[in-house]
Parts: C-alpha cells; structure tokens; sequence
C-alpha cells in the first residue's frame, strides 16, 4: 500500500507532467483549475524531496534538465493512466444519480450560505454523499478530485474548465441603523474619511481590498482606499466587527443578507453600487457529465437564487 508520502510524490510528478505537456506553468494551472504558485510549488516540492532538478525556469520560458527529460515519459505515463482511470471512474458513476462528490467553496460562503441551504439540496438528492471543502480559489480540482468548485468573480476564460453561471452578488458598504442614528450616513464616497472604517485584507496578496463605487451620474468607477483603524482578512470577521458598531464596511452583501433584508444593517451610497460579482460554479471539462454532478449542478442553481440582495423589500431569507 502507498504512504501517503508516496503518494503526494506522485501527485507532483503528475504536476510536472502537466507542466510540461501545457508548455508553462501558467497554462497547466488554468487547465487544473489552480494557481500558478500552487503548481510551481509542488514541482519544487518534487525537486527539493528527490535531490533532482527538473526543469530550468527563466522569465520567459521553461526548458528540460536531463534528469528531467530521463524522467518525463514514465510521468506522462503516470498521467495517462491517471487520465484512463479518471474516465473509467466517470462511466462507472455515470450509471447512477447517487455516489460522494466533493464540493469546495469558499470558507466564508460556506458558513453564511451553504450550512443554510445545503440540507434542503440533501433531502432533494437522497443518493447524493456531500464531501465539502474549504476552497479560497487555490485547491487544483484535479489533483484534489474535487467535482464542483465554487469560485466568486470572473474567470478569465481558463481553458479545461467549465463553468456554469449561479447569479450575481452585490458589494455593498453597510453600517449597523445605530451607528447610522449616532454618527450619520456619508452622501459620497468623498465624506467616508469622516467615518469609522473597517479594512479587509486580501489574504492572497496582503493588500487590503480597496472599495469600489460608480458614480450614478455617469457610471465612472469611484475608489476608496479605506484607512481603517480596525484591519481583518475574513469577511465574515468584518461583518461582526460591523454589527458590532466599530465603523463602516464594504462587503458582498451574501455575508448578512437577513440583517439587510430586515433593516437592522442599512446600506449606504445604495445608488453608487458597482457591478455585481458573479458566482459560477466551475469544473473540469470532459466528454461526460455523471448525472450525480448534473444533479448537483442544478441543486446549487436552486439555492443560489436565495443568495441576492436588491433591497430589504426582498423575501426574508
């Protein structure tokens, strides 16, 4: 039986395969629906573990080391039997609506959406076994066998994955209706250095996330850098900062959308709204669709329709 230190030391020669096979590192990410850091790191990983150097990195290219080159054939025939396998494995749950998927998504949308909504898609599917994954948009959905991935934003048309649209989702800069009665509401983006604000902090890239408007009178984008004296990286930290009454936030508005719909959260600078966010739900391309991912598919369409927000005349949620 494999260890699993042999196996992860076989996942990363599948990388460097894939690497190679798409010709840069930036190309065999969007293929497995990861990033480039990721990939890279997991050839270095490979590298570092065996006392070999695989492929020569330079700026604008990549080349193969002679150990690399002994090395690639038995790797890409690692990964076309992995292939042959993935696509048995396909045909044979091809056969049936049931069997475990494993869904990623990000921590934040689990907590505030999904833990809502996931028993009722459940109870719909009965022959569906749910593996859920924490996913902030870096898990490889092939090396991690994930079957559907729940990804915020656009994609940028990433070759080998298919997305299928679940709807959009609002930013919207929020206060609790106290902190509104005692401090006031800005009437622009120019007025919120006069307010109490709350930063989020990118976790990918340590740079807190900059607010974003459109001005109703021409639609021109408005940023806000924000000078918080309060700085979080969880959206779902900065909404109960906010609740809290410690000053102003911008936020997807799937974070609280039951405090929003009721009033007890107020929206600021409604009109000055950007535009919304899509949520897409993304897997890998193949011939063949198992009826068990089709039926999660249209479950997450279903529940998705409950994550908008367009004012607090909305149905409660």
């Amino acid at each position: 039986m494999s260890t699993p230190a042999s196996f992860q030391r076989l996942t990363n020669l599948l990388h460097f395969a894939r690497v190679v096979e798409a010709g840069s590192f930036a190309a065999a990410a969007r293929r497995a629906g990861t990033t480039t850091s990721a990939l890279s790191k997991a050839v270095s990983r490979f590298e570092q573990a065996n006392g070999v150097r695989l492929l020569n990195r330079s700026t604008h290219a990549l080349s193969l080391t002679p150990e690399g080159e002994r090395l690639l054939e038995g790797a890409r025939d690692l990964l076309r039997e992995a292939e042959r396998v993935e696509a048995m494995l396909d045909r044979a749950a091809g056969e049936g609506a049931g069997g475990r998927l494993r869904l990623s998504a990000p921590a934040a949308l689990i907590q505030a959406r999904l833990s809502r909504h996931l028993p009722v898609l459940l109870r719909a599917n009965p022959a569906i076994e749910l593996d859920l994954r924490v996913d902030e948009g870096t898990l490889d959905l092939a090396a991690e066998g994930i079957d559907v991935a729940i990804r915020l934003g656009a994609l940028g048309g990433q070759p080998g994955l298919v997305a299928t649209p679940l709807g959009t989702y609002p930013w919207v800069l929020c206060a609790t209706r106290r902190y509104v009665e005692l401090i006031g509401a800005p009437q622009t983006p120019a007025a919120l250095d006069d307010h109490r604000q709350i930063g989020l902090r990118d976790a990918a890239t340590g740079r807190l996330v900059t607010w974003q408007f459109s001005d109703p009178a021409d639609g021109s984008a408005v940023r806000h850098r924000p000078r918080p004296r309060l700085v979080v990286e969880d959206v779902s930290a900065a909404w109960a900062m906010m609740r809290r009454g410690l000053g102003l936030a911008w936020l997807p508005a799937w974070v609280g959308l039951a405090e929003l719909r009721a009033g007890d959260v107020v929206e600021l600078l409604p009109a000055w709204r950007t535009r919304e966010t899509p949520i897409q739900a993304v897997r890998l391309e193949r011939r063949h669709t198992p009826p068990r991912v089709r039926s999660l598919l249209d479950g997450l369409s279903e529940i998705a329709r409950h994550w908008r927000y367009d004012s607090p005349a909305t149905a409660a949620d």
